[in-house]
């Protein structure tokens, strides 16, 4: 049976831990060549020893709240690579307070990685591809936070909100050059960043540690936290042949615990 991503080239943000470094463990399977983009350097480096793919795999150093840093990253995947046929707007940061303690730098950082620097990491590389007349493929991690609000996360909840409607935007201009832009909503996901959301919370809420985690794990219908390894099928559909007549939409990925 053929790879679906035989001979890809694919960018991951955020690609060095978590939902970003699963899905790029499962484009590597699926025969993708795999960049792991992030801010992190070191973890960088743990995520290449771990991923063991060889000159399949390159590490390239993305702050996504600077333009020449995602300029830099494009040029060096073309170098190394020849180009790039998929992007995983994967990185993203969180922070939590009620609306009225949000402080402005919170609010600003928030948007600034999880809404502009996707934007403009989307349009570099979508630029690229209509340089190279590469039908591409881009997927845009949004949130079940972005499609409610929830009285303690409101500007992460408008950033991701702010994620869906991109998707839509950018889709419907950008499918005229054969690119398809779609997007995943994760729900709750067992990763290392939930360690600091529930101790958030067991401040806002009073709890103790671990309780917020254990309790919205319970109420997923399918009984349990979403893992990482959970979003990379959607992530290989959307980048590969099977998702072609798909373009604008964000799929939830989120064991049930939202319907749309």
């Amino acid at each position: 049976m053929t790879a679906k991503l035989d001979n890809q080239v694919a960018v991951i943000t955020g690609g060095a831990r978590g939902i970003g470094l699963a899905i790029a463990e499962r484009y590597l399977q699926e025969g993708a060549r795999v960049v792991v983009a992030d801010v992190d350097t070191a973890a960088i480096e743990e995520a290449i020893i771990h991923l063991n793919g060889g000159e399949r795999v390159l590490g390239v150093r993305l702050d996504v709240c600077d333009r020449v840093s995602i300029d830099a990253m494009v040029t060096e995947v073309t170098a190394q690579f020849g180009g790039i046929d998929v992007l995983v707007n994967n990185a993203a940061v969180f922070d939590m307070a009620p609306v009225l303690d949000v402080e402005e730098s919170s609010f600003d950082r928030q948007f600034a990685v999880n809404v502009k620097g996707l934007f403009f990491t989307l349009q570099a590389v979508a630029k690229s591809m209509v340089e190279q007349e590469r039908a591409g493929r881009i997927i845009n991690m949004a949130s079940q936070a972005g499609r409610r609000g929830e009285a303690l996360v409101s500007t992460y909840c408008a950033t991701k909100a702010a994620v869906i409607s991109l998707t839509q935007s950018a889709g419907l201009d950008l499918v005229k050059h054969g690119i398809r832009v779609n997007g995943i909503a994760p729900g709750v996901v067992d990763t290392p960043m939930w360690e600091e959301v529930d101790a958030l919370f067991a401040k806002y809420e009073q709890r103790p540690l671990g309780e917020k985690k254990r309790l919205v794990g319970e109420a997923v219908p399918m009984g349990r936290m979403g893992r990482p390894e959970d979003h990379a099928g959607a992530a290989v559909f959307l980048a590969s042949a099977d998702s072609d007549y798909v373009v604008a939409q964000t799929l939830n990925v989120d064991g049930g615990n939202w319907m749309s």
